[in-house]
């Protein structure tokens, strides 16, 4: 008797139970995004030539001390495909397709560290001002991989609205939609539009979509939290 309890009771605090391993994962969803941002702002505020209204995060890999903000989207990739695997393990049988789609978009920032951004625009310093004529083969790769990222975000914020609406939970739909739509129109609208602003668009893209991760993965913990763990693997198992 005292076995099975302590077998039971062990299972519990690592999550087996399907409880404690999805709030883990969900977790770095909420995290990675302030942790992300938090290690790009500290960079852009110490590298000279940075400049927020002309330059994008990802051009922080370029130069001296370029390490940070790659371990910075290799870190920040894993994480978002950790709180991707938790979206696929709620009980809500139509976050699936979300999370591989979310998942897709952990791996394009992964990719993004292999494939580095072009310095661009006076970045790094000695680097001439303005856009290049020119772009190299990992430049391109990288505006890829971005597009594809962005997109893919985009896509899993519009997935998992249409979930939250399957359950009727119509607020969350909502903001999820329109955090889709703004993902979307900031990266891509300054590429079809012609208007000025395209770095800010992407500041835009950038922040709603860390937010609308965080704010979904801490709605969807709490929901978890609220299961009893026979219960959690009950509507798993059954949403499966």
């Amino acid at each position: 008797m005292t076995s099975s309890a302590n077998v039971r009771t062990a299972a519990t605090g690592t999550g087996l139970d399907g409880t404690g391993l999805d709030r883990w994962l969900l977790g770095l969803g909420v995290v990675v995004g302030p942790f992300y941002l938090g290690l790009g702002l500290i960079q852009a505020l110490v590298r000279e030539g940075f400049e927020f209204a002309r330059h994008p995060l990802s051009v922080l890999a370029n130069g001296p001390g370029g390490w940070v903000q790659t371990a910075n989207f290799l870190l920040t990739g894993l994480m978002v495909v950790a709180a991707a695997i938790g979206f696929g393990r709620m009980p809500r049988r139509h976050l699936r397709a979300a999370s591989w789609i979310l998942g897709c978009y952990g791996v394009c920032i992964i990719a993004a560290a292999i494939f580095p951004a072009d310095p661009v625009d006076g970045f790094p310093p000695g680097t001439p001002k303005g856009f290049p004529t020119s772009i190299s083969t990992t430049g391109l790769l990288h505006f890829a991989v971005g597009a594809l990222g962005f997109l893919s975000l985009a896509v899993s914020c519009i997935a998992v609205a249409i979930a939250m609406w399957r359950r009727r939970d119509a607020r969350v739909a909502l903001l999820s939609l329109c955090a889709g739509l703004v993902v979307a129109g900031g990266f891509f609208g300054p590429m079809v539009l012609p208007i000025p602003g395209g770095i800010a668009g992407i500041w835009l893209s950038v922040v709603v979509g860390w937010i609308w991760l965080a704010g979904m993965s801490a709605y969807l913990s709490l929901g978890v939290a609220q299961l009893p763990p026979n219960r959690a693997n009950t509507e798993r198992n059954g949403a499966q």
